[in-house]
Parts: structure tokens; sequence; C-alpha cells
């Protein structure tokens, strides 16, 4: 049996899709525009390809896109002012500083910063917070993407058993945190864990973020779990020519495509979706700010 692959592009594009259609009801019927604003500091290429997509991916759902380039030498004070007139503005919605930021900065102090309720990353100490407690909250764009996808193909996801392998503050603690709130039955395993492989084979739902190339296994994985693979590691690729790399994610896709029930490929699987929620978590700080519903399928 091989595993039902969970198309990331596929899904992510319904997602903004979704986004498109409630942005056009907000212009028609209340005359509101969302508007994100990206601040990139410095010349990071992997950064740049990143914002120039999101810019991109903004205008296409009819949103208003505002992009900040500073120069890596920047001063944090000259940042932590850009941050305050983007908080102070009422056409921006969302915020969202592209790390990594340059060694001379304090990133913890700039993301908090930012004003929560325009936090579209889901980084701010006090979104951390509220979604500790259970409360309203923005909510980090790579696990939501990754909730969305389970809800999609579990439906009801009450009573099964989770492992998130990995505990970063951006994927992995937020993650369990999601998916305590939807009634799994939640463990946090990282390179501590003793007896890692059996633990991660106790799961139907297995969350690799670990940024480790390949590193589950066939054996790690339950028959028929579903496996949702969040890293992306590039690897050299001889077979494509000297010095060329390919991107795997942290499960060996190719093994345990035989023994999971459902999978997310590297790439095309959870990486569209980061985006998409991006686009979803800006349109709902507009709502909020507004006081209107709401969009429903796009929230934590």
């Amino acid at each position: 049996m091989t595993a039902t692959r969970i198309d990331g592009k596929a899904f992510a594009l319904t997602v903004r899709e979704k986004v498109a259609a409630h942005v056009a009801k907000l212009k028609a019927e209340d005359g509101l525009i969302p508007g994100l604003a990206v601040v990139l500091v410095g010349e990071d290429p992997a950064s740049e390809v990143y914002v120039r997509n999101k810019g991109k991916q903004t205008a296409e759902v009819g949103m208003n896109s505002f992009e900040h380039k500073l120069p890596a030498e920047t001063e944090e004070a000259a940042l932590l002012d850009l941050i305050a007139k983007l908080n102070a503005d009422p056409a921006v919605h969302g915020i969202l500083v592209q790390l990594p930021l340059p060694k001379h900065m304090n990133a913890d102090a700039v993301i908090n910063a930012i004003a929560p309720e325009k936090d579209a990353d889901g980084f701010h100490i006090s979104s951390v917070g509220l979604l500790a407690t259970g409360q309203k909250a923005m909510v980090p764009c790579t696990p939501l993407g990754c909730l969305m996808m389970l809800r999609e193909h579990h439906g009801d996801l009450s009573g099964l058993n989770a492992v998130v392998l990995g505990r970063s503050n951006i994927v992995g603690k937020p993650m369990a945190q999601l998916l305590l709130r939807d009634n799994c039955t939640v463990t946090i395993a990282h390179s501590r864990t003793r007896d890692l492989p059996a633990v991660c084979a106790g799961a139907d739902i297995l969350v690799a973020a670990v940024g480790r190339p390949e590193m589950v296994k066939a054996d790690w994985v339950k028959p028929g779990a579903t496996v949702i693979d969040v890293g992306i590691n590039r690897i050299p690729a001889p077979e494509k020519g000297e010095g060329k790399m390919r991107l795997v994610g942290d499960v060996d896709y190719a093994a345990v495509v035989e023994v999971a029930g459902a999978i997310t490929p590297v790439p095309g699987g959870v990486g569209p979706m980061t985006i998409a929620c991006l686009l979803a978590n800006t349109l709902t700080a507009a709502c909020r700010a507004a006081g209107l519903p709401e969009p429903e399928g796009l929230t934590a």
C-alpha cells in the first residue's frame, strides 16, 4: 500500500482562492483592503526570493503589499522606528520582519516590537501566550498550514495520538499547541528523547520538524499514519551534475511512502502552505481590526 500524497501546492491554491474571495467581499461591502507589510534587512538570497513571492501572492489575492528593504548595516533603532510607523498605519494589518536578521540585531526585541494584533507571523510573545492558553491568537503560518492539511485529510482529529518531532518556537511548540486544541494526545519528541523511533512509531499523526535530512525512517512510522514533513534540507545531488543540490525533507520519503497512510512531499507539501497562511493571517487581522466576522476555514 502506497500512502496518499497530500498535495500542498493544490491545497495552498484553494486557501489563496478562499482568501481572494473574502478580500473581494471586504472591498465591495466594507471598503476595506487588507494590507501586509514585509520588512527585509540585508541581502540574503533565499530571503529575497521568499519576499518576492510573498509580494506577488499578496497582490494576486487583491491585498495591498508594502515592501521595505533596508541595507544590512541598518541600525536596530532605525528598524524599530520603521516598525513603530507600521504599527500606527491603519492601512497595514499584518507586519512580517523576514528572518534571519543581521547579527547586530536582537531578533526577539524586533519581533516583540510588532503590535500583537498585526503579528502576521505569530511569533510575538503575546501571540505565543494566547495560543498556549487557548485564546484567540495570531498563529505561526507553517503550523497553521499543517493543521489545515490535517483537518482536510482527517476531518475530526479528536483522540488521535500525535507526535511532534522538534521543539522550535517557530514550528514544534505551536504545532503541539494547535494539535492539543484539536483534542489530540500530543507528545513533543526531540534529539534527547529516549528510544525516539519507538515514540514516533506510536503516532497516528507524525509531524517532523527537526531540520535533519531524511532522519525519519520507515520503521519509525506506524502503518497507516499521517506524516507531515516540515523539513527543507539541501543535500548534494551528484546525479544532477557537479556541485548541484536537491531538496529533501526530514522524512525518508521513498521508504516511508510505502508504510504511511498519507504523507506530504518535499518540495510541494508544507512549503506552499506557509505563504498561503500568511495571507490568511493578514486577512484575519484585518477583519479583527474592523470588528468584522473572521473568514471561515482560514483560522485555527
